[in-house]
């Protein structure tokens, strides 16, 4: 059901949106940590090693729709908060023709050059074959994942979180089950993960679309909308192409971290694998949040009602320290519990890579989450610029003092120890940004 998120109390307002957004980071991240899960416990510690190797590839995919997913979801809610309804249509026709147009170059880039980026990122050759594999069939997958995630960003302009959050329930829960019948029944192996993913993405994005274009059929307009409109696209493409770099120089980061990583072995491969999906179990969660809060933001400013920018900032802080109590508390205490839900016999230093890990970065996991709501609201109200420095302020200090720490004799300690330093100083720079924003001159209600 369609939401307006512009009238009504704020906090009631955004504990009722949210709330499904949090019941959908869980199933996300269920479906994020299958393929590793079921790759480690039922295959090996390379599968786990190659599977791990190969994410950091697709999150460069996965960062290109969440670009599309954005630049449609914030102009939608823009529209939307305006009651400016012809247009609205037109955004995400619009949208959906740019976002093929991008996947298919995708595509040919995934399917022809698999190797080639394998090999940029220094693969060793135990891991490489099942890498490549995996890296292969998720590209022929690559239209589920856009017009799944245009599917979500549509939903969430139009205020329903709940749609989302059955769709992924149920996609999420069968990723898991057809991932093992895969592996085990039919001894499919790290091919078996990447077809069960692609299977039940291509039905999630089906049966996500047809429910959207259906909801878009019932709103009415004055006249019939346009296919395509050039200052809509415009309008996307200046959202989209900032948070497409956003993820995309994150992905790139992380393959520059991940090729660090590599040259200490596959037992060091293996544990950070584990944990950095723990890791961006919790980094995820924050950024979904964060984009209800872009979309709270978005609609409020189509509204002109600032004030309530404002006061939706103070309670996305209290949301996200919420959540991040508990996964603090778990991951610095319980790591090695959580750690051996990915690890089927894991040897000694992957274990306690895994745990230095999570004991260096969850307990900033209270600074990176308010740092991810300010910029929540920055992309929401179009402030791309300040968002994209204090993107690449976390980034460039993550990439070099990794690099820096890892000659030193911490070892592959020194890596971990780089997140905190870079997100204490992005967080710094978001809320500074945050601070200078129009809202703040207006008055709360």
């Amino acid at each position: 059901m369609n939401k307006d998120l512009t009238v009504g109390k704020p906090e009631s307002v955004l504990w009722r949106f949210c709330m499904p957004l949090f019941g959908s980071i869980i199933f996300q991240q269920l479906y994020n940590i299958a393929d590793s899960f079921v790759a480690g416990k039922f295959i090996g510690e390379n599968a786990l090693a190659a599977v791990g190797n190969s994410y950091e590839i697709t999150l460069i995919f996965i960062a290109f729709a969440f670009g599309c997913n954005m630049g449609c979801s914030v102009v939608v809610s823009k529209l939307f908060g305006a009651k400016d309804y012809h247009k609205m249509k037109t955004a995400v026709y619009t949208a959906c023709i740019f976002s093929a147009i991008v996947c298919a170059v995708l595509m040919l880039i995934g399917i022809a050059g698999s190797g080639a980026l394998l090999h940029l990122i220094r693969t060793p050759d135990e891991v490489f074959a099942d890498s490549k594999l995996y890296l292969d069939i998720y590209a022929w997958g690559l239209p589920f994942v856009f017009f799944y995630n245009i599917a979500t960003g549509i939903f969430s302009a139009l205020g329903d979180s709940k749609t989302p959050f059955y769709f992924l329930a149920v996609s999420s829960t069968a990723n898991i089950a057809v991932d093992i019948w895969f592996v085990k029944a039919f001894q499919m192996g790290v091919a078996g993960v990447a077809w069960a993913t692609f299977l039940c993405q291509g039905i999630s994005c089906v049966l996500a679309m047809a429910v959207v274009f259906r909801r878009l059929a019932k709103i009415e307009g004055k006249e019939k909308a346009a296919i395509f409109d050039t200052q809509i696209l415009m309008q996307i493409v200046e959202i989209a192409i900032p948070s497409t770099l956003q993820q995309s120089f994150i992905s790139l980061g992380n393959i520059v971290i991940q090729s660090i990583i590599n040259g200490f072995g596959a037992p060091v491969m293996a544990g950070y694998s584990a944990a950095v999906k723990l890791n961006n179990l919790v980094i995820t969660s924050f950024t979904t949040l964060g984009n209800g809060i872009s979309n709270y933001t978005a609609q409020n400013l189509g509204a002109k009602k600032l004030s309530r920018i404002k006061e939706g900032f103070r309670i996305g802080i209290k949301m996200v320290w919420m959540l991040s109590l508990p996964l603090f508390l778990l991951y610095f205490f319980g790591g090695s519990i959580v750690l051996k839900l990915f690890m089927d016999q894991p040897t000694e230093l992957a274990m306690q890579t895994g745990i230095n890990f999570l004991r260096i970065l969850s307990p900033f996991y209270f600074v990176v989450s308010a740092k991810l709501v300010a910029d929540g609201i920055l992309r929401g109200a179009g402030m791309m610029s300040k968002f994209m420095i204090a993107t690449f302020t976390d980034l460039i200090l993550r990439v070099v003092l990794a690099f820096v720490f890892s000659k030193t004799a911490l070892g592959a300690t020194g890596i971990w120890c780089a997140w905190p330093i870079g997100w204490c100083v992005a967080t710094v720079v978001s809320i500074w940004f945050y601070r200078k924003g129009p809202w703040q001159q207006a008055k709360s209600n």
